[in-house]
């Protein structure tokens, strides 16, 4: 290969790597999203030996779920709220504390648009259903709470995959701080007798 067409090589792979980087853009142009954490929390510290966490729920991939196509998984933060808000505190007891995502789901459905100059427009709905059951296997005592959260969110259907993941983020977030604030409530509530650092009064409706 003589000089000229060396250079004409390094030319265009600098070319090639150029376009690459006008394609996608910078690194930091591109959006990177995390599931939200409650480590900032003060954790609810049970009597109990461990706190195990069980996903009853399978994502189908298949239309109307769409769960799969979002940049944070509600499944994945379930557990990590599991794990920020719950905690083992008596090691020599026998009970034990099972958290159990039954449902983390999020599904769409087409509005189309009355009007000939509207547009169609999609619903998404999610849903996340988890209980925290504290369980003594030395005897039958045990007790248990149940929540369901809902969110849904309505955007035009033509709107570009970068502003539907926005959007979808902050469902997620808003979908937990729900969650998040009725399952704290629930637990000083329900779980009161298994709670070492409870300084929540219960109410009773």
């Amino acid at each position: 290969m003589t000089s000229t067409t060396k250079i004409l090589s390094i030319i265009g792979l600098s070319f090639a790597l150029s376009a690459c980087g006008t394609l996608f853009g910078h690194n930091e142009d591109i959006p990177r999203y995390s599931e939200p954490r409650f480590q900032t929390e003060k954790p609810i510290e049970l009597k109990v030996n461990k706190v195990e966490i069980v996903s009853e729920f399978t994502p189908s991939f298949t239309r109307p779920n769409v769960e799969h196509l979002f940049p944070i998984s509600i499944e994945k933060t379930a557990k990590l709220w599991a794990q920020d808000r719950l905690k083992a505190s008596d090691f020599s007891s026998s009970k034990i504390a099972e958290v159990t995502i039954k449902d983390a789901s999020v599904t769409e459905e087409l509005e189309e648009a009355s009007q000939i100059f509207e547009r169609d427009k999609v619903k998404y709905s999610a849903r996340l259903v988890v209980n925290v059951k504290v369980s003594d296997p030395n005897s039958l005592a045990q007790a248990s709470t149940e929540v369901e959260a809902w969110r849904s969110l309505t955007i035009p259907a033509d709107t570009d995959i970068a502003s539907k993941e926005v959007y979808w983020n902050g469902m997620v977030k808003k979908l937990f701080d729900d969650f998040n604030d009725r399952m704290t409530s629930n637990i000083y509530q329900y779980l009161n007798a298994f709670i070492v650092n409870q300084e929540i009064v219960p109410t009773y409706y």
